[in-house]
């Protein structure tokens, strides 16, 4: 599953990459690659869709700096988002004494 993921992000941004301006469309057409991704990935759909707004809030309104190509800060944009959904921090695992039945 997360390798399925991890494919559709990085086939995700192979597209973005190659951008020399954000449009709306471009937001509109990565914003509906990133959702079907989760989506299929079995993420919650109201997690989801929260993810989503925050991508567009962030992406809409962005200046691009000219040292960075528009692209690559969607990119920046989705993948900070990926950290702060995931969190910051590992977590470690906690697994139970008893074997499963």
């Amino acid at each position: 599953m997360f390798t399925q993921l991890a494919d559709r992000f990085d086939s995700v941004f192979r597209n973005l990459r190659g951008l020399g301006k954000i449009t709306d469309d471009n937001i509109q057409h990565t914003v509906r690659d990133v959702r079907r991704a989760l989506l299929e990935a079995d993420v919650n759909y109201k997690v989801a869709r929260d993810f989503i707004e925050r991508i567009k809030e962030r992406s809409e309104g962005t200046k691009v700096i000219k040292s960075v190509k528009p692209g690559e800060l969607f990119i920046k944009i989705i993948r900070d988002e990926l950290i702060i959904l995931l969190g910051e921090k590992p977590v470690q695992l906690e697994l139970g004494k008893n074997k499963p039945a």
